[in-house]
């Protein structure tokens, strides 16, 4: 995450992985976070995944067991690894860099057989994701809990409750809102509030309670960063 961070100026904490872990820079709260760390680079992280090899383990375990063929990213060349991910050889190294995911892509597999390996995956309660072509699996992730944790670590150093505000598309929304107190979801449909039963409908989270109001926004509005602003700053 340096390469990108650095390009936009970010210096502040970040969740990476999809909910594996918190990664807070040197000395940004000056407080101890209050939970069990680990120090990644130069990072002090709060784990929530278990470790890379686990996730390498489970990967491999699961395709055993489907028959499914899958290619973690570990295992390619530089040049097989830059051909087959479509980033430049330098991102595609620094892209299977991970602290607690495993990266792979599906080798020969029919959309059946993807199926049948999600579901195996749903089965064990493991974080399965797809990125275009590559996918990645979490054993323990949770988006949640990292934002959870988080928003802890800003409430003690302020010494009061920072308002959790969420921005999602509806792939995160779930996982987004059941920790945030307003959650703005950028959909196709006109920026009017919705109502939980609307937004579930549209999420398939029929079974996700939501902790607080949400919103939608036009996600390909051209003033979209303004809407959220209005909205942020609006009565509820």
């Amino acid at each position: 995450m340096d390469d990108p961070r650095r390009k936009i100026g970010h210096t502040h904490p970040f969740i990476a992985e999809g909910g594996s872990g918190v990664y807070l820079p040197e000395g940004y709260f000056h407080l101890r976070p209050g939970k069990e760390t680990v120090r990644l680079g130069r990072f002090t992280c709060i784990p929530i995944a278990e470790a890379q090899p686990a996730a390498a383990e489970a990967l491999e375990d699961i395709s055993e067991k489907t028959c499914v063929p899958v290619v973690p990213l570990r295992s390619l060349s530089p040049r097989e690894l830059a051909q087959n991910s479509g980033l430049p050889q330098r991102e595609a190294e620094l892209a299977r860099q991970r602290d607690f995911d495993e990266l792979f892509f599906f080798a020969g597999a029919s959309d059946k057989d993807i199926q049948r390996f999600q579901s195996e995956c749903q089965r064990r309660k493991l974080q399965l994701r797809q990125h275009g072509v590559l996918w990645s699996l979490a054993v323990g992730a949770s988006l949640p809990r990292c934002i959870r944790d988080l928003s802890q670590l800003y409430d003690r150093a302020l010494r009061s409750h920072a308002t959790r505000v969420g921005v999602a598309t509806a792939d995160r929304s779930k996982d987004i809102s059941a920790a945030c107190d307003r959650t703005f979801l950028l959909t196709e449909k006109t920026p009017e509030k919705m109502t939980e039963k609307t937004v579930n409908e549209n999420t398939n989270t029929l079974d996700q309670p939501h902790r607080g109001s949400i919103r939608s926004i036009p996600l390909h509005s051209p003033d979209l960063w303004e809407r959220l602003l209005e909205a942020l700053t609006a009565r509820r």
